[in-house]
């Protein structure tokens, strides 16, 4: 019964069916990907078994500083931008993701205690990465399109912060739809795990409604520095390739 869950892959075996049969060229990173999502859960139902236990709160934030390395690494292969693309991925995950986590503990809403901190800084470094990826494909998409749009007020005169305005109020405006719509439709269609697991445990359905609200909300505010970071780190590079290339 515990291996139930393998006839799932059957939807993987479809995907993989489908991206071969349309020429979309995502037969690998699907194969890969789904095989390396069964065996990181694998490994991580035992592993926390052992983080859970830790006391020192300098482990779990080098366990927090684990996913931030992972996750960088994760972008600098899923939105390339040069050599310098782990460090601007590390940055900003880094950093959005540490001014939310730190500033929920100031608020006393994260303790510093395994159950809460490894769980919830997951959510926020892995939201942090996704919207990362989208915010920098948007920003290098925006910049390739309005090139002669920018060169032109920048031989005008205008300042390079201002000349990718536009390009960069675009990645962070598309970058946050995924977030918003998921804060928008929470409770309806989004049903969400913290809460149903608190109810489960036998918690007091305000205390669990609480707690998914804290969460949600630092889900928008990860987010939003995410999109914000990644265009202010990444804007040097992808507009020298887009100068590169545009000549």
């Amino acid at each position: 019964m515990q291996y139930s869950f393998l006839a799932s892959y059957l939807l993987i075996i479809f995907a993989l069916w489908y991206s071969r049969r349309e020429q979309l060229g995502m037969e690998k990173m699907i194969l890969i990907n789904s095989i390396l999502a069964m065996v990181q859960l694998g490994l991580l139902g035992y592993a926390l078994v052992y983080l859970f236990q830790m006391k020192h709160p300098a482990l779990l934030f080098f366990v927090l500083l684990g996913m931030v390395t992972f996750g960088a690494y994760t972008a600098k292969k899923r939105s390339p931008l040069g050599e310098h693309s782990f460090k601007i991925a590390f940055f900003t995950l880094g950093a959005s993701s540490g001014i939310v986590f730190l500033s929920m503990m100031a608020f006393g809403v994260i303790h510093m205690v395994p159950h809460e901190m490894i769980p919830i800084g997951g959510m926020i470094i892995g939201n942090a990465l996704n919207v990362y990826t989208q915010s920098t494909e948007r920003f290098r998409a925006e910049v390739k399109n309005t090139i002669e749009t920018i060169e032109g007020m920048i031989a005008l005169g205008a300042p390079l912060k201002e000349a990718l305005s536009f390009a960069s109020k675009a990645s962070v405006k598309a970058s946050m739809i995924p977030t918003l719509n998921m804060l928008q439709t929470v409770g309806i269609i989004h049903i969400p795990g913290i809460t149903t697991g608190m109810l489960l445990a036998g918690a007091d359905p305000l205390q669990a409604i609480s707690y998914q609200l804290a969460v949600m909300y630092m889900m928008v505010a990860v987010a939003l520095l995410a999109a914000v970071f990644s265009t202010m780190f990444s804007h040097h590079v992808i507009i020298r390739a887009a100068f590169t290339s545009n000549q």
